[in-house]
């Protein structure tokens, strides 16, 4: 009667696993048209990177640059690397026109590994204020999202990764990252971050 028991209480415990395994792949419909829109974004982002290094007006080690100089007087602190400038440029119309595509997007960046965002949207980088708390909320680019979230987001290399979290503004939402690769090198990701209402 006991290894019977022990029997059905493993079946339940692989049933269950294998249930949720299954259930965190299931994306909803919505969740895939943003996963597409994920890997649209990735694939014009990474074209124009590697426009930029076949021009010369970047190397690899720029690109790979974790070397963050901090912006003097910047609350939350923003930083610096030897591409954000270059990634503003090329970026941003690429990000813009990907939010653009449904009001239920709330932002659609880049990520290096480390949770790095050189180049928000343009309606997250409005001039900095003196207040912190507006720079929180409209000025968000050139920051360090380095939390749970943000890093899983960042070094995932699996196909995407689907992730519901509260943003440091208070917002619920959903969080779907595709990984970037480049000149195979994992560089980061998109991270598309949207309310489904």
């Amino acid at each position: 009667m006991v290894f019977f028991r022990n029997q059905l209480l493993l079946l339940s415990i692989l049933f269950i696993s294998v249930t949720s395994l299954s259930a965190a792949d299931d994306l909803d419909r919505f969740d895939e048209e943003v996963r597409q829109l994920a890997v649209e974004c990735r694939t014009d982002v990474v074209a124009q990177f590697n426009l930029l290094l076949t021009s010369g007006q970047l190397s690899v080690p720029q690109l790979f640059d974790t070397f963050y100089i901090p912006v003097p007087n910047t609350d939350p602190q923003k930083f610096r690397t030897q591409y954000d400038k270059l990634s503003d440029g090329v970026v941003r119309p690429i990000i813009d026109k990907i939010l653009g595509y449904d009001k239920r997007l709330i932002f659609v960046v880049i990520v290096d590994r480390n949770g790095y965002l050189p180049t928000h949207n343009s309606r997250y980088s409005r001039p900095l204020t003196d207040n912190a708390d507006v720079n929180t909320k409209w000025n968000r680019t050139k920051r360090m999202f380095n939390d749970r979230t943000g890093l899983a987001a960042a070094r995932n290399q699996k196909d995407y990764l689907l992730q519901r979290y509260s943003r440091d503004t208070g917002e619920v939402m959903g969080d779907l990252s595709v990984p970037i690769i480049i000149q195979n090198r994992h560089w980061g990701a998109v991270r598309i971050g949207y309310k489904k209402s």
